[in-house]
């Protein structure tokens, strides 16, 4: 830490307590008072930061744990093995991500981390596959590691029943039925990224860092990270804050998707990664999108005669694939090319 109490590029080192730890236990509880004061506090956290920690989640220690052992050995193989399931040759939202191959930040230099990305599972004759949709379909998997796929793909299905479990939470926290955003996530475009940040060489530059600044196109993101931390996030006075890791959470940050749904009441706020220490280090964002045909337009309880509606009605997957486009080098043949995913009329 500098003299000044900032850490790398000026990442004020703050409490924990400047991002809310919710035990989130009441969302599973079978009494709406018990899901309802829970919802609050998740309200109030998307109103004011954006991002929060939550613990009580249900996912298991040994169920994170098999998952990290089995993306580290993924990652520690020679790049040839790695390089057999390039996205580059895919063209879709899975399989390996190298070096240099995404930009969270267009505006910067290629972010300093490789990727393994999977979704759900779906049959390649699926309708929406058929329609070109690039998040989805049957997923890739190394065939020399066979603890790999059930270890990624079991820890993937219990994102998404806790994603569901936090949608409802959304729903009640901006006052409109719990169940509001069933049958919008049926078949949702969850992604899972596993991400391996090298050891860090050479000095840490404004243009040059483990991911760039950034915001989630999706509804929001459960994030795991280990024990080396690098997470920080931009307040509303212009301070990067360090999101240090909490043993037994999670963290969940509002993306793109559900800021427009709540007309800005709920908060997307931009963050990068640094890792600037002398270890490598891992972690997992599970980003919860919305079906890929779902149309987003501000909620009618979030609008009103002095706060109208702030977006245009926007198609979940055309935004999604705009996005990719611009962050990942594989789809750079197809920038400027997707359709605009905001609706007029």
């Amino acid at each position: 830490m500098s003299s000044d109490g900032t850490g790398a590029l000026g990442a004020k080192r703050l409490a924990f307590e400047n991002f809310p730890i919710i035990d989130i236990d009441g969302l599973f509880s079978d009494l709406s008072a018990d899901r309802q004061q829970v919802a609050d506090l998740v309200g109030e956290a998307c109103r004011n930061v954006g991002f929060f920690y939550v613990r009580n989640h249900r996912i298991p220690d040994a169920a994170i744990a098999d998952v990290r052992n089995a993306m580290a050995s993924y990652f520690a193989q020679p790049l040839e093995e790695k390089m057999k399931l390039d996205i580059n040759q895919i063209q879709r939202r899975h399989g390996y991500v190298p070096l240099g191959g995404l930009y969270a930040d267009p505006t910067a230099r290629p972010d300093i981390q490789e990727g393994f990305e999977l979704s759900l599972e779906l049959p390649a004759d699926d309708l929406i596959c058929r329609e070109g949709n690039i998040m989805m379909g049957p997923n890739v998997w190394p065939d020399q590691m066979s603890s790999f796929q059930p270890a990624t793909y079991g820890y993937f299905e219990r994102a998404v029943y806790l994603g569901y479990v936090l949608f409802k939470a959304f729903a009640m926290a901006l006052g409109i039925d719990e169940n509001f955003f069933e049958d919008k996530i049926n078949k949702p475009m969850g992604q899972l990224r596993l991400i391996h940040y090298p050891i860090r060489e050479g000095p840490v530059t404004a243009d040059r860092i483990g991911i760039g600044a950034h915001t989630d196109y999706e509804c929001f993101t459960i994030l795991w990270q280990d024990e080396v931390g690098g997470l920080q996030v931009g307040n509303r006075d212009g301070d990067w804050i360090e999101a240090s890791p909490i043993p037994g959470t999670f963290i969940i940050n509002v993306g793109d998707m559900m800021m427009r749904w709540s007309n800005d009441q709920f908060v997307s706020t931009p963050h990068r990664v640094i890792n600037n220490s002398s270890r490598e280090r891992y972690s997992m964002p599970f980003f919860f999108g919305a079906n890929y045909d779902t149309v987003v337009e501000p909620l009618a309880k979030c609008c009103g005669p002095d706060n109208p509606p702030r977006y245009p009605p926007t198609r979940t997957g055309w935004w999604t694939n705009s996005m990719i486009t611009d962050a990942y080098e594989y789809r750079k043949y197809y920038r400027g090319k997707i359709p605009d995913p905001e609706l007029s009329g």
